[in-house]
């Protein structure tokens, strides 16, 4: 039996509408069925709620969508579990996301996809949207049957973190793509010259570590950027990482290709003088590069440039991070920490609640939405007749990021013993409560 859930007392923020007031919402099985503003509203008087959550000096918003977050399944699962990493999901607020295909083994066929969907769906968390991968095994050279695992539930097409050297395979599988309609997702990195452990620079000099140059990011950027003029297809850009990538999107997007991006939590935060002594938690893909592209990050975040924030939740094994800075696994958890990252971003950038949100929840539920006809519901915002797929958080509430508050399954994060803001209290999905949190 469904519940009839009152979500009363509450600051309402929903970037997709621009609301921010006070007022309560009604939830009646999966969707929202009253939002009111205040509490005089005479429909609440009359709904017969089954449990009624206080969210007295808290803010509700709609649920965090995060267009990247790896969850352990299949393959890692000494890293991860899908039931550790989508709890850890919705216990930062995030209801929907999108996980990439350099699984083991890779994404590339119909029935591990359907495997993947039907155990999320069972464990009643947060949704998953997988992308299939663009060519067989990731490997860069056949394509992938496309339509095929389109129909088991793909909602893109990429290649993860690996590149496709030859670029005649990228254009027909460009091509394709855009002749059924199918959104591509790629990494802008150079094959040959994005292998380093670093970014190029002092740092890694200094530090006798292998360095990317920007120009990684750069050329993959031009190259993409020329095959979707010849062929109209629609591409997701996935973490950025540098200032002249910010502005060669910049000028694609005044131009009018249809693309896309986003930015992880790491690149919007942290520099590469923060690896210090080769702390291995700083061992990311894309690598931390300098201030003056951090700013050009939040910049391009604020200003839209750059479409959405993402975790880029990747867990990864003890043993695979006590190792020296160029042996370790790159990646870092960050599912519960996207909601305090971008909360930190807006304050320093003193930007309101709404602008702020909207590059969590909002704006990356359009571009989601625009790119798969499946996960339209993701879009809908605080309206009645939505899907209720909600974050009720405190905004005052500070929490220190540690093994102690991690649900994920891995611990390792740049953001160890740092204090982020908003603590989540209720994450709801479909209208039922997926985290409460303790007292």
């Amino acid at each position: 039996m469904s519940e009839r859930i009152l979500i009363s007392n509450a600051r309402l923020v929903d970037p997709a509408s621009g609301r921010d007031e006070a007022g309560a919402i009604g939830i009646d099985g999966e969707r929202i069925a009253i939002v009111a503003a205040g509490v005089n509203d005479p429909r609440l008087r009359d709904f017969d709620a089954t449990r009624t959550i206080d969210g007295r000096g808290a803010v509700l918003i709609p649920g965090l969508v995060d267009l990247a977050a790896r969850l352990g399944e299949p393959g890692h699962e000494h890293a991860g579990l899908l039931e550790s990493e989508l709890a850890a999901a919705v216990a930062g607020g995030v209801t929907s996301l999108v996980c990439p295909p350099d699984t083991d083994p890779v994404l590339d066929e119909p029935g591990l996809v359907e495997m993947l969907k039907f155990r999320a769906r069972n464990l009643n968390l947060a949704r998953l949207y997988p992308l299939g991968a663009l060519t067989r095994g990731l490997a860069g050279e056949a394509l992938t049957e496309m339509a095929e695992l389109s129909e088991a539930g793909c909602i893109g097409f990429g290649q993860a973190d690996v590149a496709i050297r030859d670029t005649l395979v990228l254009h027909r599988a460009l091509q394709y793509a855009a002749t059924f309609g199918y959104s591509v997702w790629l990494r802008p990195n150079d094959a040959w010259l994005g292998n380093g452990v670093a970014a190029k620079g002092p740092l890694a000099t200094r530090l006798g570590l292998s360095g990317v140059p920007v120009l990684a990011e750069t050329i993959a950027l031009a190259t993409i950027f020329e095959l979707v003029r010849d062929t109209g297809a629609s591409v997701h850009l996935s973490r950025l990482s540098s200032a002249a990538g910010v502005d060669l999107v910049r000028r694609a997007k005044a131009e009018g290709l249809p693309v896309t991006c986003d930015v992880s939590i790491h690149q919007l935060h942290l520099i590469d003088v923060d690896i210090g002594y080769f702390d291995a938690s700083m061992r990311l893909v894309p690598p931390l590069r300098q201030q003056r592209d951090r700013d050009a990050i939040r910049a391009g975040l604020a200003d839209g440039t750059i479409d959405a924030l993402v975790s880029d939740h990747t867990p990864i094994a003890e043993d695979a991070k006590h190792l020296p800075f160029a042996e370790a696994d790159p990646g870092a958890t960050g599912l519960e920490l996207l909601l305090g990252a971008a909360l930190k971003w807006g304050a320093s950038a003193k930007l309101d609640l709404v602008r702020t949100l909207a590059a969590v929840t909002s704006r990356p539920a359009t571009l989601l939405a625009a790119r798969s006809p499946r996960a339209i519901e993701s879009a809908a915002g605080l309206r009645e007749g939505a899907l209720a797929d909600l974050c009720l958080f405190d905004p005052e509430e500070a929490w220190t990021v540690g093994p102690e508050t991690l649900r994920s399954r891995s611990h390792h994060t740049p953001f160890a013993r740092h204090e982020m803001p908003g603590r989540v209290r209720c994450t709801l999905v479909a209208g039922a409560v997926a985290y409460r949190a303790a007292g």
